[in-house]
């Protein structure tokens, strides 16, 4: 199993960009899957969740009303819409997923429940 980060880039303060996790490999159906970040001399925290099955999505307090998580389970893809950044965004953004089950909230936000990570796709936000 694979995931594979993309859509990071250089963008000016209050705009968008929308970063992609394609997952790949032999058939794999997550339980869930996440964004996590890590800034200039932060730790990796955790940004955006989704429910596999249910599409309910769960999002640290500094994104909610800006960033929204969504999946396409066809191609078995997640997103993470960014709008209105911040100089403060501007982090590693690393897809995760879960293997199987119908994890709770909690476990969702814990970065040691995840089974696979793909590699960082960076996002920098000018002021």
């Amino acid at each position: 199993v694979q995931l594979q980060a993309s859509g990071g880039g250089l963008v000016q303060a209050g705009g968008s960009l929308r970063l992609s996790c394609v997952v790949s490999g032999r058939t794999f159906r997550p339980g869930a899957m996440a964004w996590f970040r890590q800034g200039p001399g932060k730790e990796r925290e955790f940004v955006a969740g989704i429910k596999w099955g249910s599409g309910s999505p769960t999002y640290t307090d500094s994104v909610k009303g800006r960033f929204t998580i969504s999946r396409d389970n066809a191609k078995n893809t997640v997103y993470l819409q960014m709008n209105s950044l911040k100089p403060e965004d501007t982090a590693v953004y690393t897809c995760a997923a879960i293997r199987g089950g119908n994890p709770i909230l909690s476990t969702i936000w814990n970065m040691r429940a995840y089974d696979y990570w793909g590699q960082g796709t960076l996002v920098t936000v000018s002021s």
